[in-house]
């Protein structure tokens, strides 16, 4: 029987935020955060594998995918994105539930789990620590060039957007993404490409691409951490994350460790940084063991009561 799937809209004060439900009605809602410029496609191939109970909301993010860019002038970063996920479980009526968040989604899913904890009963972070450390010395360095970065960009007459046929669409994502196999690229480029008069142009938003204002410091990020009440499960990939992206390694060695002093787990599976999408059978173990165990049978308890 084929996955019944369906279109999401929320509105915003500057447009919609859109997404894909699977899963029952009233199934124990999941809600699921992709990664940076990417959509909510990249579950496409994970969710079916995952707990038939579950009722699975993936969002584009705003600035990606079909979802409305930010208005002129404004950032983007991860308080926005949160207040993002806290409009959309409003819109939908979600008091509690789960999230997944892959990569950046998996940091915006931290933060939300520690500002509003009482709201997230399981947190899954796919090759992802949930919070990404800056070094105090570089915040005032790296906030003044995402804020040089936008006040060029708006000095600029208007960007124009280029225009690729399918083919070459795919090869410049393959090119900037060599994690994605093929099949992931398409799959992806189905929310990621709007049709235009000569071809295809990309949906996101290019300011995307800035660097995130938003810096906490390993401390903060600590403190932050410890607000989280929903158990985690941390899946990190053998060759993604630590191999793409140069962090310090006292710092994301710093926080699995507090994750693991706080009886968390953390799993590592063989794959890239878009293993979940790429061969979603060496992640869906996991996560389904966890969202059984953490949250639907916990779900089953309080029915009972």
């Amino acid at each position: 029987m084929a996955e019944e799937v369906s279109e999401l809209c929320v509105p915003v004060p500057w447009g919609e935020i859109r997404g894909k439900v699977w899963g029952p009605d009233h199934g124990r809602p999941v809600l699921c955060l992709h990664g940076w410029a990417d959509n909510c496609g990249t579950f496409n191939t994970l969710i079916p594998l995952l707990p038939k109970e579950c009722r699975y909301v993936a969002v584009d993010l705003a600035g990606h995918g079909r979802s409305s860019h930010r208005p002129p002038g404004a950032f983007y970063c991860a308080p926005a994105y949160v207040a993002d996920v806290h409009r959309v479980a409003d819109a939908l009526g979600l008091k509690k539930f789960s999230i997944i968040g892959h990569s950046m989604g998996a940091d915006i899913a931290g933060m939300f789990s520690a500002l509003y904890p009482e709201m997230v009963d399981a947190l899954v972070l796919l090759d992802a620590y949930g919070f990404l450390p800056t070094d105090s010395k570089e915040v005032s360095k790296v906030m003044r060039q995402g804020m040089d970065e936008m006040i060029q960009f708006e000095k600029k007459s208007e960007e124009k957007k280029r225009v690729y046929t399918y083919e070459k669409a795919v090869e410049r994502l393959l090119t900037a993404n060599p994690t994605l196999s093929k099949q992931s690229v398409c799959i992806l480029l189905e929310r990621g490409l709007v049709q235009v008069e000569g071809g295809f142009m990309f949906s996101r938003d290019l300011r995307v691409n800035f660097k995130n204002i938003l810096r906490l410091s390993l401390e903060q990020s600590l403190e932050m951490q410890s607000r989280i009440q929903a158990s985690v499960l941390v899946v990190l990939a053998e060759d993604g994350f630590d191999r793409i992206f140069s962090e310090p390694e006292r710092f994301t060695s710093a926080i699995l460790q507090s994750f693991q002093d706080r009886n968390h787990k953390v799993v590592t599976v063989p794959g890239d940084h878009h293993v979940h999408l790429n061969k979603p059978e060496v992640v869906a173990p996991f996560v389904s063991n966890f969202l059984r165990t953490k949250a639907l049978s916990v779900s089953t308890k309080q029915h009972k009561l």
